[in-house]
């Protein structure tokens, strides 16, 4: 059996987010002065946890949240990151530039509602979560090959310091108390991946999540939690279990969505 960690963090507010505009892939904007407290207090959150693998969208506001969360980290300073375009916003095609409120009334006007309904030129849902499932497979391919390879050159088990440096911060042990005891004899994490990306884009991998693999979610959540836009710098958590050899889907549990309570002490600029 191979484990490891993935936590998804939404950027940090940019000054369209606050106005209700939709930037898509095509508006480019960078963080407001409120997102980057936000990227900073993700980063203080976060500054424990030992990260063997750092991705972002390769826009903008995802960069500068990365850096901001990676600035503060103990263990994670001098990571490279990887910027991958799978890991984008939607892309709103016509919508994109202008009011949320426009691309709600476009929707009517076609007699569908947001976020069904595809602007001009967008993404469908369908287009976006195919996306999302082409970069975790070959994320877990990936992490599959380098364990593979780990197993061959050192005898020893992963660590359980990776799992416990998560588990200071996340409510591991409530949601899968079964899984996460060192006495269980389950192995400790291969892997603890961040990823930075985007709210609709986060929605979508988590409907990717609950209706193809099948994840176990929190008992307190509610389906409209599970299907709200992730706040900025809101965190989900998820572990995901391969059996051995790797072959077929991983299980996946989830430990929490859109966590955000370390922007408790962020002001927002008026």
């Amino acid at each position: 059996m191979m484990r490891f960690a993935l936590t998804v963090v939404r950027h940090g507010e940019t000054r369209l987010n606050k106005e209700k505009i939709i930037q898509g892939q095509g508006i480019d904007e960078p963080l407001s002065e409120t997102g980057f407290k936000q990227a900073a207090a993700a980063g203080i959150f976060l500054k424990d946890v030992k990260f063997t693998h750092v991705f972002s969208s390769d826009l903008l506001r995802t960069k500068q949240t990365v850096h901001g969360i990676l600035e503060k980290s103990k263990f994670c300073k001098d990571m490279t990151v990887k910027y991958d375009s799978r890991l984008r916003e939607r892309k709103y095609g016509a919508a994109e530039g202008r009011p949320l409120s426009e691309l709600r009334a476009m929707a009517k006007a076609a007699g569908q509602e947001c976020p069904a309904f595809t602007p001009p030129g967008g993404e469908t849902l369908d287009q976006l979560k195919m996306r999302g499932k082409d970069f975790f497979e070959f994320l877990c391919q990936l992490i599959l090959k380098e364990a593979g390879q780990n197993e061959e050159f050192s005898q020893e088990a992963p660590s359980s310091c990776l799992e416990n440096s998560l588990a200071e911060i996340f409510p591991l042990g409530k949601n899968c108390a079964s899984t996460f005891h060192s006495d269980s004899g389950t192995p400790g994490l291969a892997a603890s991946v961040l990823v930075v990306s985007h709210g609709a884009y986060m929605r979508s991998l988590l409907d990717y999540f609950l209706t193809d693999l099948k994840c176990s979610f929190p008992a307190t959540l509610s389906r409209s939690e599970l299907m709200s836009v992730s706040p900025n710098t809101g965190m989900t958590v998820f572990i995901l279990n391969f059996e051995k050899g790797g072959k077929g889907k991983p299980t996946a549990q989830c430990v929490c969505v859109n966590l955000q309570g370390h922007l408790a002490g962020v002001s927002k600029t008026p």
